[in-house]
């Protein structure tokens, strides 16, 4: 019967509880009358017999402007009831009025009275209990929801529990929360538990998954929960903001894993306003390498900080036309996107774009940046990294660029590939460029590992996961900086602002992880278990493959201890060895012309003249570099 009604037109169900409000009022209001009077009471007088059958027509009124019949009765939460309680009160009132006026006996007081409370009992009671059998049958025919614990029984925990409650796939069974206080109270029927009684909870209440509902809780304390519960066979997802879910931007369905930047148990950031906008509001800002992981970022925080022109330059079609499509969804008037195809290596594309746009601020992302491929086409890998931000260069001296930021890499220090080597090397370009002139104020902004890019472990990772495994790691002892790709570029964009000339700037990047230790907490917080010797019934087995060509089992940010700090704790300046640019010029000139004859050992032995502390790990004796 429930199952027939639930799938009636929204018309006909709005018909029915119209119908069944009438008939209920009226039996009300006889009732009423026959408690007052001690007796079945049936009206003589025939002006309050009109006003009794009358009751629906005042009330129905009333109740369609309360919303009582356009609300969904199984998704009813406390403001329906209250509206329900608002309408029946100002119904009740009314009708006392136009009863006093109308019937010549008059009406007893008390019978308004009793008459609001039972109307109460049978307005509100039905759409209570429709909800219940409403619910209930939705989960007899949903009979595989997930039982799932909230941990945060704030504000944003008791909301998610509301929206949980009426999702098809998730059946809150209780919250968890760090307030003693909390413990043991009922807060929408779910009771609230300590953390020392999730062990107990995961067997009786058959959890399957836990969702954070912790918004406004410190990264430490989030990284601190996130360890915990690591170890135990379940899924870790983090909800929507509640202000997304509130807004419609998101559905509950949209749980997301929890990120691997929680796990790195840093606070954010702090930010200086004024270094961030000084290089770009009301500027012409170029970024090359646009539709790249940093550039990408790069340029969405650039629009947000109102250039004049932001100008995206890509080699990449597509990645270009991603970017465009993002930001021009973005509502920002008076800021002109200028998509613009184009390789670093073509001066005079550069030219025409710098002198037509009078470029002013210029962050260059563009690079070949992973290691094992870079080491096969190092030719490639010089042209592009050294070259193309040669070229960069002194088209923005020429052309009066106020301002040039280099992404650089960890791996530029005491580098052990080809991709390495070309970072370092394009530090040194800048580095000479700045002493010979005063037009560009040249900065270099070195930093590890961001988290999400396109070349990072953790979307390898999350897919092998997902394929069932196993999980590749090169060595168990391979360590690596992580650091998220918004907070990485808000950095670079400081740190680009404090440049004097010539500046490479360092981000400190915390503390490293070992990347076994990553997959491990990816495995587990994935609700599967690590195979290994000592589980051999697990889900996941991580397998080692060897360190990859060029790579090393740990980076560095620093080629020196000379360090000095800046205004910005996270942003240090590194004091490091340079070459003169008359020097530079010879081995760029033999570069290219080791680049045009193909001569691999020649482009080896100029790198390592260049860059000392280039200790490559790969012979050149490797088929590949013959190409």
């Amino acid at each position: 019967m429930i199952n027939r009604i639930m799938i009636l037109p929204r018309r006909s169900k709005q018909l029915i509880m119209l119908l069944t409000d009438s008939i209920f009022l009226i039996l009300v209001l006889l009732f009423s009358f026959s408690i007052r009077l001690g007796q079945w009471y049936w009206p003589e007088d025939f002006n309050l017999l009109v006003a009794i059958f009358s009751a629906p027509v005042i009330a129905s009124l009333i109740f369609i402007k309360f919303g009582l019949y356009s609300a969904i009765i199984r998704f009813m939460g406390f403001k329906a009831i209250w509206a329900v309680v608002q309408a029946v009160s100002i119904y009740a009132v009314i009708w006392g009025v136009v009863g006093f006026v109308v019937a010549n006996e008059g009406i007893p007081r008390s019978v308004i009275l009793i008459n609001w409370i039972f109307a109460l009992l049978v307005i509100g009671g039905p759409r209570m209990i429709a909800r219940w059998l409403f619910l209930e049958a939705q989960s007899n025919r949903d009979f595989q929801q997930k039982n799932v614990v909230i941990y945060g029984a704030g504000s944003a925990g008791r909301q998610l529990a509301i929206a949980l409650g009426q999702s098809d796939e998730y059946s809150p069974v209780a919250f968890i929360d760090d307030e003693n206080e909390l413990h043991g109270q009922i807060i929408n029927g779910v009771e609230v538990y300590s953390l020392a009684d999730f062990d107990s909870l995961i067997d009786q209440k058959l959890v399957s998954e836990v969702l954070l509902a912790i918004p406004s809780v410190s990264r430490t304390r989030r990284n601190e929960i996130i360890n915990f519960l690591e170890h135990y066979p379940i899924l870790v997802r983090s909800l929507p903001g509640v202000s997304e879910l509130a807004q419609g931007k998101v559905k509950i369905d949209d749980l997301r894993e929890v990120s691997i930047k929680d796990l790195l148990g840093r606070e954010p950031v702090s930010v200086n306003k004024k270094l961030l906008s000084l290089n770009i509001t009301d500027k012409v800002v170029l970024v090359t390498g646009a539709g790249g992981s940093i550039g990408s970022e790069l340029c969405r925080q650039i629009l947000f900080l109102k250039p004049k022109i932001l100008i995206l330059f890509e080699l990449s079609e597509f990645a270009l036309y991603t970017i465009d499509r993002e930001l021009s969804n973005i509502s920002m008037p008076n800021i002109e996107i200028l998509p613009i195809l184009g390789s670093v290596n073509n001066r005079n594309r550069l030219t025409c774009i710098f002198k037509k746009f009078g470029v002013q601020t210029i962050y260059h992302a563009a690079a070949y940046k992973h290691v094992p491929m870079v080491e096969f086409n190092n030719a490639e890998g010089v042209s592009n990294n050294i070259f193309g931000t040669l070229n960069c260069a002194q088209v923005s001296i020429k052309e009066g660029v106020e301002t040039f930021v280099l992404i650089s890499t960890d791996k530029a220090v005491r580098p052990t590939n080809t991709m390495g080597a070309t970072k370092r090397f394009a530090e040194l370009v800048l580095q000479a460029l700045s002493q010979n002139q005063t037009k560009t104020r040249f900065t270099m902004v070195r930093f590890g590992n961001v988290l999400g890019s396109s070349g990072s472990v953790i979307p390898l990772f999350k897919k092998q996961i997902k394929d069932g495994g196993p999980v590749t790691v090169t060595d168990a002892e391979i360590i690596r900086y992580f650091m998220i790709i918004p907070e990485a570029v808000e950095l670079v964009i400081q740190a680009g602002a404090m440049g004097k000339g010539g500046d490479v700037f360092v981000l400190d990047m915390g503390e490293p992880l070992r990347i076994v230790d990553l997959a491990k907490k990816m495995i587990r917080l994935s609700g599967l278990q690590v195979k290994d010797e000592s589980n051999p019934n697990g889900d996941i087995e991580i397998k080692y493959t060897g360190l990859r060509p060029g790579e090393k089992l740990y980076e560095e940010l620093l080629i020196g201890d000379n360090v000095l700090e800046t205004d910005n704790q996270m942003i240090m300046r590194a004091q490091e060895d340079m070459l003169a640019w008359n020097k530079l010029r010879l081995i760029l000139d033999k570069l290219e012309v080791a680049i045009d004859d193909c001569d691999q050992k020649k482009l080896r032995e100029l790198l390592i003249k260049a860059v000392p502390e280039f200790k490559p790990q790969c012979e050149i004796t490797d088929a590949l570099y013959d190409v």
